[in-house]
């Protein structure tokens, strides 16, 4: 079973910057992708970045192109979210999740292949 703690959310102005990280439990952290969902209030669950086994792959939502980067460390067992030139529309729960991949560069983007999750950490934009 893999347990994934989220941290670093909290409040910013818009156009800040926020890094949130997420620590899994298990040791075979490398063989899961990793990716970050988020959900806003009366909203749905969705997609913002995901990140190969290896590190090499990367995808993100239209939404957040150009101003979120994933990335991971697989030493520490840790997924990282750096957030910058925040929007209030990027207030939600973010959580991470780890899910197999069909190989060590590619990944699902549905979030029903994604069957480990974190309790989440707020991010809250103020305008």
């Amino acid at each position: 079973q893999v347990q994934l703690v989220e941290s670093g959310g909290g409040s910013v102005q818009a156009g800040g910057s926020l890094r949130v990280s997420c620590t899994a439990s298990e040791r075979i952290f490398s063989t899961y992708a990793m990716g970050w969902f988020r959900q806003a209030s009366g909203k749905e669950r969705v997609l913002v970045a995901i990140i190969s086994q290896t590190g090499g792959t990367t995808y993100y939502a239209d939404s957040v192109k150009g101003r979120f980067t994933i990335s991971r460390d697989n030493v520490k067992n840790t997924v990282y979210l750096q957030m910058v030139r925040l929007k209030p529309e990027d207030t939600a729960v973010y959580y991470c999740a780890a899910g197999s991949a069909p190989s060590s560069a590619s990944f699902y983007l549905s979030t029903s292949q994604y069957p480990y999750w974190g309790q989440g950490t707020q991010v809250t934009v103020s305008s």
